[in-house]
């Protein structure tokens, strides 16, 4: 959907005109017909709710629509405003509407308050209909364009950034929405790939003989099922101080996820497409620093696998030499993505000696135990990392909850025969999980690990997005980069 500045009103009547209107407060030149409509049908501005009617302007009738705002002094004054935006789209989308007039006029709105009506409305847009062949006319997306009128002064500037956003968001829902016979590893490569390089993005790609000469024998392990080679896929951005050392994203990309032997049931296993979630959110936001223009420099890695259960599948008893030189009983294949993450963490740390690493994954069906589809877990061995980390969820909308860590739970994935087990037992799975990963991460190195599997895909429309992908964790990664690397 195109969004598009205009200079005055009158070139952007061809739609509805939408105003913004916060909390109990109904604009005062708003045409009287209208607001007494407004209040009969309990319109009241409370954020995402939406009111249409018509109005008397300059001797003709206007199609006029009222977005709620919410409570301009409320804490969630940003997501609120990006309700407001998504609502009118949700409402005008597959309406017959093409043009949408969005009018600023009276509204008390900063420059950043404004690109967030438009964050919302763009991010609700973003739909996936490419395999669907049989919509009729009334499914089809018809609003193709914002006009947007009467703005705050500095708006367009500040869009500029949330529109890089927006299109890495849209870059994570793509590839987590199509199905893996779609992407795969080599795929998944390719997709990126073009869009990444002339956004200035530098890329490094590790094929499967590459890793096996490095050693990592714990991402290849998973991958020797399937006919589809695994890769690593580096991205590095560097907007920052010349020779200054990266922040690293490390995301977990198996691209489809059977379990291997351990076969995962079959009722939901068509699911398993967005296991590389993790990845998809790391190239989202490589694409967003980039289309912004970052000043920082950041490397974004995946480990790109597929998980197959063929007569070449690693089996349950399994060792496997990872490349720290760590050795792993694999005890249940189906606990494969923190498999693939310790080593691309491994090689992430050797090749570029990154500040910090901060890993994403869509890792244990236990977090969604735990935190429902709300907010994803976050782990960390860095007091000041964690926090930077939770403060950039709440700020972006995509929240995450700090959970425990310690030796208590790292002696339960403790092996007999091998330097350590890939599962502990059914208590405190995510815990163990990121226990695992730790014994990967160098000393003294700040680390992170979000487990986000309850959030990479929904069931029901949320906010701003509909049903299926939300690009979850591209919104954390680029505040977390604003915040602290920029600010």
């Amino acid at each position: 959907m195109q969004i598009e500045f205009i200079p005055a009103l009158f070139a952007a009547t061809a739609g509805p005109v939408a105003r913004i209107v916060d909390l109990d407060a109904l604009p005062a030149d708003l045409d009287p017909a209208l607001a007494e409509g407004a209040r009969a049908g309990r319109f009241t501005g409370k954020a995402g709710q939406v009111y249409e009617g018509f109005a008397s302007v300059d001797g003709g009738v206007a199609h006029v629509v009222l977005a709620g705002a919410g409570d301009p002094k409320g804490k969630d004054r940003i997501a609120s405003l990006e309700k407001a935006g998504a609502a009118l789209t949700a409402k005008y989308l597959t309406s017959g509407v093409k043009a949408l007039a969005l009018d600023f006029t009276g509204a008390a709105l900063t420059p950043a308050e404004a690109a967030a009506v438009l964050l919302g409305a763009r991010l609700r847009a973003w739909r996936h209909d490419a395999y669907r062949t049989r919509l009729t006319d009334e499914q089809k997306p018809t609003l193709e364009q914002i006009r947007v009128v009467a703005a705050p002064a500095g708006t367009e500037e500040a869009w500029t950034i949330e529109s890089a956003l927006a299109e890495g968001v849209e870059l994570a829902r793509e590839l987590v929405t199509e199905p893996a016979n779609v992407i795969y590893p080599e795929s998944f490569v390719e997709r990126v790939s073009k869009r990444l390089e002339s956004a200035g993005i530098a890329l490094r790609v590790l094929d499967d003989g590459e890793m096996k000469a490095l050693g990592m024998g714990a991402l290849l392990g998973v991958a020797q099922g399937s006919v589809r080679p695994a890769r690593i896929l580096a991205m590095e951005w560097k907007g920052g101080a010349a020779g200054a050392k990266p922040t690293a994203f490390v995301g977990k990309g198996v691209t489809f996820d059977t379990g291997g032997i351990s076969l995962k049931p079959a009722a939901g296993m068509e699911d398993m497409k967005w296991d590389m979630g993790g990845s998809a959110a790391v190239a989202g936001t490589m694409l967003a620093l980039a289309r912004r223009k970052a000043k920082a420099n950041v490397v974004g890695v995946v480990g790109l696998v597929e998980n197959m259960p063929d007569g070449n599948a690693q089996r349950p008893g399994d060792v496997v030499t990872s490349m720290s030189g760590q050795t792993i009983e694999v005890i249940n294949t189906d606990a494969e993505g923190r498999l693939v993450l310790c080593d691309a963490i491994t090689w992430t740390q050797k090749e570029y000696d990154p500040v910090a690493v901060v890993d994403l994954a869509t890792l244990t069906g236990a977090m969604i135990i735990s935190l429902g589809f709300e907010q994803g877990g976050l782990f960390a061995n860095d007091e000041g990392l964690a926090a930077k980390l939770l403060a950039a969820g709440e700020t972006s909308g995509d929240r995450l909850w700090r959970m425990p860590m310690g030796p208590a739970y790292d002696k339960l994935i403790d092996s007999p025969i091998a330097d350590m087990k890939n599962v502990g037992p059914r208590e405190g799975g995510s815990i163990t999980a990121a226990q695992f990963i730790q014994r990967f991460v160098d000393k003294d190195r700040p680390w992170a690990h979000l487990d986000i599997a309850g959030m990479v895909w929904s069931a029901k429309p949320g906010a701003t997005w509909e049903k299926g992908a939300t690009g979850y964790g591209v919104r954390i990664l680029d505040r977390y980069v604003r915040d602290t690397l920029e600010g």
